[in-house]
């Protein structure tokens, strides 16, 4: 993974309307540059064929942007994580353009395949003219405490960076349970919290929340030269309030 992209963590925030971001466009050279890097992208998953394509119109995503993103995927286990891990890499790579985004989850296309590909969620994109519109204090996001989702007192340091990881909603779905050694990343869906999302839309949107999640922890792993051993697990049942999503192995 590009370790560049650290820093984003801290100047990216959801632009849930594209306004007064100035008259700066994306241009034709920025956009061949995010589908050249999109190929470059680490997966979360290696056999999992994914796909971007840009519009300009063709969904149901009316927020003052430029263009949107729709990301496809090949249906296996883990498509939704990796979804989200490959499409926070390139969030936070067009906020280093300063290119604002939102993870637009409820949006309809008109191509719901392409190239044998399945549409999975789209992301919204405009030029921002000066970085200052974009996040001066990520600290002062609302979440939750840390308490709430970080159990044992290791890392901690990460713990409050990857705790202002974006989320459906901000439903902020995923607890961890640290010791010396190992992290043990879980996504938990607290009954009755869903903000205004049906409930199967949760866990629909959630599983793609935590592989963000993944992305922004494995990006804080790397900024402070631990080595790891990550494992993948599957979850057994989608509906449970709490599935393991992955381990890692601190070397």
């Amino acid at each position: 993974m590009n370790d560049n992209l650290y820093d984003m963590i801290f100047k990216r925030k959801s632009f849930h309307l594209f306004r007064n971001v100035g008259n700066e466009n994306i241009t034709d050279e920025e956009l061949k540059d995010i589908e050249s890097e999109f190929n470059k992208f680490k997966p979360l998953v290696e056999d999992i064929k994914v796909k971007i394509k840009i519009v300009k119109d063709s969904t149901t995503c009316k927020r003052g942007q430029e263009y949107c993103i729709l990301l496809y995927s090949e249906k296996k286990n883990n498509y939704l994580q990796n979804i989200g891990y490959i499409g926070e890499q390139l969030d936070l790579y067009l906020v280093s353009k300063n290119i604002g985004t939102l993870w637009f989850g409820i949006g309809k296309v008109e191509e719901k395949q392409v190239d044998g590909l399945d549409f999975v969620i789209m992301i919204a994109i405009a030029k921002v003219d000066s970085e200052t519109k974009f996040r001066k204090d990520m600290y002062k996001s609302k979440r939750k405490e840390l308490s709430e989702i970080w159990n044992g007192d290791y890392y901690l340091d990460i713990a409050n960076i990857v705790r202002f990881t974006p989320s459906a909603c901000n439903t902020q779905p995923w607890i961890v349970d640290s010791s010396e050694n190992e992290l043990k990343v879980h996504r938990y869906r607290k009954p009755g919290k869903r903000g205004i999302m049906p409930i199967e839309m949760v866990k629909y949107y959630n599983q793609i929340d935590i592989g963000i999640f993944l992305c922004f922890l494995e990006l804080c792993l790397n900024k402070n030269n631990l080595k790891f051993d990550r494992t993948l697990y599957v979850e057994e049942n989608i509906d449970n309030e709490k599935n393991l999503t992955a381990t890692y192995k601190i070397n």
